[in-house]
């Protein structure tokens, strides 16, 4: 299932969003402020997606998407990048059993080719193994860009027509078949922890439309609470889509007589 943008039809709108994105920023400083190094930041950071994806479980969240290594972040020091990568197979090898025992599907969206062949692997095995799980899908997206996205789909819309010999029209349901997550919905709410207010390249297409929460908590101490606090944020904004309120409101009230 391809699901379309919220640009080309208004999605249904619930009271927990059911497509939550989050930047898990703030790792280094969290850990710099208790002189630690940084990596230990990286390492506490697990412990916050873990409550997380259980907070998300608990509300009825059906899609939780994850930054976690950006296509910028190779530029980061050497060191700090080998461990973000012992650190990826490490949770691969230990929380992939767990994820599938709670009914979670795992996926990975990015450039994938840059990783080396063992995380590769990891990779494709964690995803089968989870694959028919329905309870939240859980997507990481690693050695990803937004413009990278949009590009390799754009690629990948030319070669479909030129394999079929006949011109394919361009549009944001076409495209939107090629992108990585065209399996999710555009998600409802984009969060960011670590005080910085920007987007940093993360789900440039999707995002459009999302609700945006910016947060000063460090992303390791981020958990069920401050999830809770986002999405009580989520429910008090009124999600237009181009309409007016007088158009949301009488739309309610149709609604309402409908079910009487």
């Amino acid at each position: 299932m391809t699901y379309t943008s919220s640009t080309v039809r208004v999605p249904e709108v619930a009271a927990v969003p059911r497509h939550i994105a989050i930047i898990m920023d703030g790792n280094g400083r969290w850990a710099t402020q208790r002189r630690l190094p940084r990596v230990a930041g990286h390492t506490r950071g697990v412990d916050a997606v873990r409550a997380v994806v259980e907070g998300c479980v608990e509300r009825g969240v059906e899609y939780l998407t994850l930054f976690a290594f950006s296509s910028e972040n190779w530029r980061r020091p050497t060191d700090e990048v080998s461990f973000l990568m012992r650190l990826f197979i490490s949770a691969l090898e230990r929380e992939v059993g767990r994820l599938h025992a709670n009914g979670i599907r795992l996926r990975v969206v990015g450039d994938l080719s840059m990783f080396n062949e063992r995380i590769q692997d990891l990779i494709r095995r964690a995803e089968t193994k989870t694959a028919r799980n329905t309870r939240l899908t859980l997507t990481i997206a690693a050695n990803y860009g937004g413009r990278w996205d949009i590009l390799q789909a754009t690629r990948k819309l030319v070669e479909a027509a030129v394999a079929a010999g006949e011109p394919v029209p361009v549009t944001e349901d076409t495209l939107g078949q090629y992108l990585a997550m065209n399996y999710a919905p555009e998600p409802d709410l984009f969060i960011r922890t670590g005080g910085e207010q920007r987007v940093s390249n993360f789900l440039l297409w999707q995002l459009a439309y999302a609700e945006f929460y910016f947060t000063d908590t460090f992303w390791p101490d981020f958990d069920r609470d401050a999830l809770n606090r986002a999405i009580a944020s989520y429910t008090e904004r009124e999600r237009r889509f181009g309409r007016t309120s007088a158009q949301l409101e009488t739309q309610s009230q149709n609604a309402d007589s409908l079910s009487c």
